[in-house]
């Protein structure tokens, strides 16, 4: 069975103790030409094309989506809003405590890199008080860092009307690695003043609607074998490296943002 939580009554959960999938995202710029919502949106997608793969497996409801997060990187460019990591932690912290009074499980569907240190540190708080709780990481496999080719066809696979694909540029393509002591020293905007760290060329709907359903398969997979690592994270560590780009220089600088 799996339903929104948004549509469901008390009554229809007093006698069921389902898996809720949170997605939490965020509000920040993704370069010229996609949306501020990128992030909550892929989030939202893959958790919900997940409830649809196993709701005939388990009871599962899909919570409404947690637009804010922890972008800090990204307060060069309008648009950004980001509630930083203490405030994100303090969030997904009291979020998970109250939801698991009736569910009997949460998992957080995390759609931004920059939300990871404070989401696994919340996580491992409700599982040390005996929560079962954990968070997976939305990264499309081979994906580029930031507004990319990836995040490009997804967004055209979800909202093609959102897509200022007129608007596309490429930012760096450097190898991320060789990008991070600039990323620490000088954000996102000071590497890449589009906003862009990689390049939307050649993005494609059916690539995007690709990459969603990809995810959405290994998130199912994971929700069936429920292992939890240390770092309350469900199944195999990711290979992309997109999500992780802003965690890295977020840790790096060793600042709330």
């Amino acid at each position: 069975m799996t339903a929104r939580l948004a549509d469901v009554s008390w009554p229809e959960l007093t006698a069921r103790r389902p898996l809720v999938l949170l997605p939490v995202g965020s509000c920040e710029q993704h370069g010229p030409h996609l949306p501020l919502d990128t992030d909550s949106s892929v989030a939202e997608a893959v958790a919900g094309r997940t409830a649809a793969r196993l709701g005939d497996e388990m009871d599962l409801v899909v919570a409404p989506v947690q637009p804010y997060g922890a972008s800090g990187e990204h307060e060069g460019f309008p648009g950004t809003v980001s509630i930083g990591q203490t405030a994100l932690g303090l969030l997904i912290l009291e979020t998970g405590r109250s939801m698991l009074r009736w569910a009997g499980r949460l998992l957080v569907v995390n759609g931004h890199g920059g939300n990871v240190a404070p989401l696994a540190r919340a996580v491992a708080r409700l599982r040390h008080e005996g929560r079962d709780v954990a968070w997976w990481p939305c990264v499309p496999p081979g994906s580029d860092p930031h507004a990319g080719r990836a995040e490009t066809s997804m967004m055209l696979g979800l909202r093609p009307e959102a897509v200022r694909t007129a608007q596309a540029v490429a930012g760096p393509t450097d190898p991320i690695e060789h990008l991070m002591e600039r990323l620490i020293a000088d954000s996102v905007r000071g590497v890449s003043p589009s906003g862009v760290i990689g390049d939307p060329a050649g993005a494609d709907a059916a690539e995007g609607r690709h990459l969603l359903e990809t995810m959405a398969d290994g998130l199912a997979g994971d929700i069936r074998a429920w292992r939890v690592n240390d770092q309350g994270r469900l199944g195999s560590p990711a290979t992309g490296s997109g999500a992780n780009v802003a965690g890295r220089v977020k840790s790096s600088q060793g600042v709330e943002q």
